[in-house]
């Protein structure tokens, strides 16, 4: 596995002088492809007012330098794609953001992220917003979280008008970070060393979870959960110290060699089949901005968002292929099964989001959402209460 370089390539574009915040504003609205209408709107607005008022003010071209860090490892597609945000934010800037990009592990291992941002080691990180569940219980409804909603676009919903965003906000504000928004990525797989056909099977398995709701539901059902970054799974595996891991899809899977190391993959993802990475901000870097490189940077985000979702799955289904020709059994558990996870994971719904006031207000939009479309049935709840 050749190992990508940690600098996106190419040069900024030449963009003359400077640009106004009403021809930035413009730039990032074509550029993105995403709000372009209540952009444009803004421009027009500033066009009236332009006429009215004289000539704009030009906003100063002194260039403002990141470092990022991400949880993917280099020589993968989710690498990749963290690679071309990169440069997008470069060119919907002007070049007056760059972002000097590190891999996994670069600065800080994985799980440091959190700090070493807060802490202004380095400005920003790309990661699972899952990882920080301990420090900030909204992270489990941040992103898919056991048996509850299942499709990417129920997620985007969540996120839009009326839904978490300010809540996300809200929480990693109180924490001296600023969350930009999540990103679309794909299902988490399970991926074992023996056979995982029924609920009683994961009973006495020594397998790698990321923590938090997710890994109490597995404990629930007899597992003995490890956490591990991911770069740390393909050795554990290799040497038998775990049966099974969770992980991403397969086609990163398949870049960390997990087809060496086990026989199965178990469907369908019970515990993270939409599982989001975000884009989070030292508070001091994000406030350091000016208001049209912090739209520059939201927009970059949503355009990102998209593309590594594309990316991935496309290369998912071709590196399903893979793993069957390479000998390994894809189980899918039968609908019965399922139901006895369901039954462990609905009590611990309620018991992550009675940790604190915002993890509550997410947990009941969710809960209106799942309630509202018959996603779940209210036999379910029936004792239960927020």
């Amino acid at each position: 596995m050749d190992p990508k370089t940690n600098r996106a390539g190419g040069s900024a574009p030449q963009n003359g002088r400077g640009l106004s915040r009403r021809k930035l504003i413009r730039q990032v609205a074509l550029t993105a492809g995403l709000g372009g209408t209540a952009l444009l709107a803004a421009c027009s607005k500033e066009d009236q007012q332009a006429q009215q008022q004289g000539p704009a003010v030009v906003t100063s071209r002194t260039e403002i330098a990141w470092k990022m860090q991400t949880a993917w490892q280099p020589g993968t597609v989710g690498n990749d794609a963290f690679l071309r945000f990169v440069a997008k934010v470069d060119a919907m800037s002007g070049g007056r953001l760059k972002i000097e990009p590190f891999q996994e592990g670069a600065i800080v291992g994985t799980f440091e992220m959190f700090d070493a941002v807060k802490n202004g080691v380095f400005n920003a990180m790309h990661v699972f917003p899952l990882y920080w569940a301990g420090k900030l219980p909204i992270a489990v409804f941040m992103s898919s979280f056991p048996l509850g909603p299942d499709q990417e676009t129920q997620w985007e919903w969540f996120y839009g008008p009326g839904g978490a965003t300010e809540l996300a906000r809200e929480a990693y504000a109180a924490q001296g970070l600023f969350w930009v928004g999540p990103i679309q990525h794909g299902p988490n797989l399970i991926h074992s060393k023996v056979p995982l056909r029924t609920f009683e099977d994961f009973a006495g398995k020594k397998i790698r979870y990321p923590g938090g709701i997710v890994a109490e539901v597995f404990s629930a059902a007899g597992v003995s959960t490890v956490l591990l970054p991911g770069g740390e799974i393909y050795p554990a595996l290799e040497k038998g110290v775990i049966d099974a891991a969770d992980y991403v899809g397969a086609a990163i899977n398949w870049n960390l060699g997990f087809a060496e190391v086990t026989k199965y993959i178990v469907l369908p993802s019970l515990h993270q089949p939409v599982d989001l990475m975000d884009v989070t901000v030292n508070m001091k870097s994000w406030n350091a901005l000016p208001k049209e490189l912090q739209e520059v940077l939201i927009a970059a985000v949503k355009w990102h968002s998209w593309d590594q979702w594309s990316a991935i799955h496309e290369a998912d289904r071709l590196h399903y292929r893979k793993f069957a020709e390479a000998g390994t059994e894809i189980i899918t558990l039968p609908p019965a099964e399922i139901d006895k996870f369901r039954k462990v994971a609905i009590p611990l719904w309620y018991k992550w989001a009675k940790k604190d006031a915002i993890a509550t207000r997410a947990f009941k939009i969710w809960l209106n959402y799942m309630l509202d479309t018959g996603f779940i049935e209210r036999r379910w709840l029936a004792g239960y209460s927020i």
